[in-house]
């Protein structure tokens, strides 16, 4: 499966943006579907996930009560929508699968997310 990340871009503070996590040659069915994002100087860092199965959720706690994630399983597609943004927000934003069976990884290219007035 492979796997492409959009929906970057430069917004202001207080703002929102989507971002998507398509799956290519493949589905979700049995994956967990997670963001990750790493800031300049910075470790990458867990930002939320969902499981395919069942939809559970869980986010990092800076982004509680701003982020939502979410899928599609008709277009085989993982969304985090996030409002209310500030500039510690700012970082490539990275897909990443996870499949339950044989813990196979995939990760897709980042996107970048700046949060600027």
């Amino acid at each position: 499966v492979q796997l492409q990340a959009s929906g970057g871009g430069l917004v202001q503070p207080g703002g929102s943006l989507r971002l998507s996590c398509a799956a290519s040659g493949g589905t979700f069915a049995g994956y967990t579907v997670a963001w990750f994002r790493q800031s300049p100087g910075k470790e990458r860092e867990y930002v939320s996930s969902i499981r395919w199965s069942g939809g559970a959720t869980y986010y990092r706690d800076s982004v509680k009560g701003r982020f939502t994630i979410s899928k599609d399983s008709a277009k085989n597609t993982v969304y985090l929508q996030m409002n209310s943004l500030k500039p510690e927000d700012t970082a490539v934003y990275y897909c990443y699968g996870r499949r339950a069976i044989d813990y196979g990884e995939y990760w897709a290219h980042g996107t970048q997310v700046s949060v600027s007035s």
